[in-house]
């Protein structure tokens, strides 16, 4: 087994980051819809463009860091005062829709990465590419994966601001007790199922300890599902569909194996032990391998004092395949419509420039989408953070395909089927396959 990217930490770092979900919700602290912000009288001077700014980031963590990068942007000229509207994460693109049918959207928001093209071709989002041929170098400050997500027909409808990436982390105490070397984290699939079962502490059929599930932690089973297919997603360069391809069927029988293993009411029994309000089982020591976002260091950082761990990337089928990994994340963009998009797009611009992406970084324990930001000496001498960087070259983000916004809905089910044995697992994969053309045919103009 190779030895695994970050596998020798004994992780005891320092605080002044906090707690976070990188790509994912906030916190829905303080009032829906509150703005903050230097408000202007432009009618006194007829210069300054007032604009407003849309995000889910209402925490009392993330709230004060935005706020702090609009303040700077203000401070740092006289032409444009920027104000931020906080609405809750299940409200604010609902409410921007809205705003942009009636003619009066925000003038900027934060928005899906993955689904920048889909707005682009509705016409919800708009075309920074005049700004871009101003000023050709900004593209260069992002990950490439991550400015691929901002085109449609080759020209940008966004700034890509942070993303994420998912990684092993493993309790090293286990891993010792189990006979297993602390330091080298499994570097295949089939490595780690074997792992997985010395992990397991059982009494009868009741799990005391886990060593490892698919079907639980923060990799779900179309990350696997890409892993197994060297880093392909489940359409081709040419965006035909390759849901039942070989390596994804491959995917699926190591999953049906591993539930098989474990019994699907021994799951959900042990799951239950958790609920929402329980401590994380990887913390709380009841789990030995848990695949999640690397922000999940927070909660250990926060939650799990004295817990021994290691963080490595996701197994690769074998030797050579690749430790792929699939992230997410978020962009900053103009709605269609908004009154200033010159104004904003200089905005966007600062945000997405390196001291600020840098002091989100810190603040967030983020992956951001500007390179010399994530690589900034400051932040990668924490190990975490510098692994959750490195992983970027394994890490890839999808674009949801334009003709099929909604084929996951598609897939989900087939592959539930299986688990709970009402079919086979390559009759499941051809029948979302099958479903996925249809999808496609019926979006095809």
């Amino acid at each position: 087994m190779k030895k695994a990217l970050g596998a020798t930490l004994t992780v005891v770092l320092g605080a002044g980051m906090v707690l976070t979900a990188c790509g994912g919700k906030d916190e829905n602290n303080g009032a829906a819809g509150t703005n903050t912000g230097t408000n202007t009288d432009s009618g006194k001077s007829g210069q300054v463009v007032e604009l407003d700014f849309w995000t889910f980031w209402g925490s009392e963590q993330r709230r004060p860091v935005i706020e702090k990068m609009i303040d700077d942007f203000n401070k740092s000229q006289d032409k444009i005062k920027v104000k931020h509207t906080y609405y809750p994460f299940g409200d604010i693109w609902t409410k921007e829709l809205a705003a942009v049918a009636a003619g009066n959207p925000p003038d900027v928001i934060i928005n899906d990465i993955n689904a920048t093209a889909i707005r682009a071709e509705k016409k919800q989002n708009t075309n920074i590419q005049q700004y871009l041929a101003k000023d050709q170098s900004v593209k260069d400050r992002f990950f490439p994966e991550l400015w691929n997500t901002v085109l449609y027909k080759n020209e940008a409808y966004a700034l890509p601001f942070n993303t994420d990436t998912r990684m092993m982390f493993y309790n090293k105490k286990m891993f010792r007790e189990a006979g297993l070397d602390p330091e080298k984290f499994p570097n295949t699939w089939a490595e780690l199922e074997e792992a997985a079962k010395k992990l397991d502490k059982k009494q009868g059929d009741k799990y005391l300890q886990m060593g490892f599930s698919p079907q639980y932690g923060g990799f779900d089973w179309g990350s696997i599902a890409m892993n197994f297919d060297g880093g392909r997603n489940w359409f081709d360069k040419d965006g035909k569909p390759v849901i039942n391809a070989p390596a994804k069927l491959e995917a699926m029988n190591y999953v049906l194996a591993n539930a098989d293993r474990i019994g699907q009411k021994n799951l959900d029994a042990f799951k239950a032990e958790f609920g929402s309000k329980q401590a994380n089982p990887f913390i709380a020591g009841k789990v030995a391998i848990w695949p999640n976002n690397t922000t999940f260091y927070t909660e250990i950082r926060d939650y799990g004092q004295g817990l021994e761990y290691g963080i490595a990337p996701i197994p690769e089928l074998k030797e050579g395949s690749g430790h792929w990994s699939i992230g997410g994340g978020f962009v900053i963009e103009i709605p269609a419509g908004a009154k200033h998009p010159a104004e904003s797009y200089e905005f966007m611009k600062f945000m997405t420039d390196t001291a600020a992406q840098k002091y989100w970084a810190e603040k967030n324990f983020d992956n951001v989408a500007n390179i010399k930001a994530a690589n900034d000496p400051d932040l990668v001498k924490n190990p975490v953070y510098k692994a959750a960087v490195d992983n970027m070259k394994w890490t890839k983000v999808f674009p949801t395909p334009l003709n099929a916004p909604d084929f996951t809905k598609l897939i989900d089910p087939q592959r539930d089927a299986a688990i709970l044995k009402k079919i086979g697992a390559k009759e499941a994969l051809d029948k979302a396959q099958a479903d996925v053309e249809n999808l496609i045919k019926q979006n095809t103009k």
